[in-house]
């Protein structure tokens, strides 16, 4: 187990049980959570957790502050569903279409982090935020290609598709969840590897002093474009599994800025430069998403004769309270959650 978690361990006790109980929880969801929103909900963190241990890599471990790591989400997503709707609904058209998201996005990370990452942290984050606006604005109006607006529309391969029974009251969707979490576990476990290897120390020794990696003898800029194009690859994988479970795509789904600050506000939440804090953040912050609405709901039901208490537990102001309490938690874990849980440890050994 040591090995296989690249010898970096959640060193706390109540993370590592955490951890354990995640992990279960989420390979174990279609039994535990038999129902469609549960099990979408499931999901969704799978698809998060890689997309944000992606963006971790990027920000947390490098120091990039990029904004165009939806638009690799998006190519992903968008690369399953037009070969999907074009070649036809197949194992072999998903491949091809995960294989051609991959060149597009390596091709396009790479020229970006060659022409881009030689400028100050500013100008960067400003490139990538107008080439993410363009290809929004290019997948809104290419609708003959992209279906523009309205998005795409597909049917997954027949042993994928909610209408395929397998045995023991299992159907292809139940399917379509395990590929994503099968791919996810062995993806997160490949970037703990990259993190923890000396490719990975070279990139924190960048993050925390560039000038002094460059006068040791590295090359800071190769450094930083290989860690953006492995970043943006894994985003583009990201986007490629979510389209297989949602079974369509579209501009507001994958390539939106509002999903940009939600890995922005994961990142924050779960701790930069963990990896763990995107599977922490990533599970706390789609519960929020998706349930604190029925929790005011509940709330609001047992204050009704109270005017003002009513009124402020309105399942309406949701965002208020996501706000709220995504302020609270920076205020109290400062460098996230696992990074709390982790100096709190080391704080108890000294």
């Amino acid at each position: 187990m040591i090995r296989l978690l690249s010898h970096d361990l959640p060193r706390n006790r109540f993370l590592a049980a955490a951890l354990v109980l995640i992990v279960l929880g989420l390979a174990l969801a279609p039994f535990l959570f038999p129902g469609s929103k549960a099990l979408g909900v499931a999901a969704k963190m799978l698809v998060f957790i890689l997309l944000v241990a992606s963006y971790d890599l990027l920000l947390g471990y490098t120091g990039i502050v990029s904004f165009a790591h939806t638009m690799f989400f998006g190519i992903g997503a968008y690369g399953v569903a037009i070969a999907a709707t074009r070649l036809g609904p197949t194992v072999g058209s998903v491949l091809i279409g995960v294989a051609l998201a991959l060149v597009a996005s390596l091709l396009l990370s790479l020229l970006i982090g060659l022409f881009s990452l030689r400028v100050k942290a500013i100008f960067f984050a400003m490139i990538t935020l107008a080439v993410a606006a363009a290809f929004q604005t290019l997948a809104s109006q290419l609708s003959d290609f992209t279906g523009g607006e309205d998005g795409l529309t597909f049917k997954n391969p027949e042993w994928l598709s909610p209408g395929f029974e397998w045995a023991f009251g299992f159907d292809g969707r139940h399917i379509t969840y395990w590929v994503l979490f099968v791919v996810v576990a062995l993806v997160f476990l490949m970037l703990l590897r990259v993190v923890n290897s000396p490719f990975g120390r070279v990139l924190q020794a960048i993050r925390e002093n560039d000038f002094r990696a460059e006068a040791i003898g590295y090359r800071v800029v190769v450094y930083r474009t290989l860690s953006n194009v492995l970043s943006a690859a894994v985003a583009t994988l990201a986007g490629a599994l979510l389209a297989l479970w949602l079974r369509y795509t579209g501009p507001e789904t994958t390539m939106s800025f509002e999903i940009m600050l939600d890995v922005l506000l994961i990142v924050v939440i779960g701790g930069m430069g963990t990896l763990y804090g995107a599977i922490v953040g990533s599970v706390l912050f789609v519960m929020a998403q998706n349930y604190l609405q029925d929790l005011l709901k509940l709330a609001n039901g047992a204050v009704e004769g109270i005017p003002l208490l009513a009124a402020v537990l309105t399942p309406d102001r949701w965002l208020l309270w996501l706000g709220l309490l995504f302020v609270l938690s920076v205020y109290h874990f400062p460098t996230g959650v696992v990074g709390r849980l982790r100096a709190l440890s080391l704080k108890s050994r000294t």
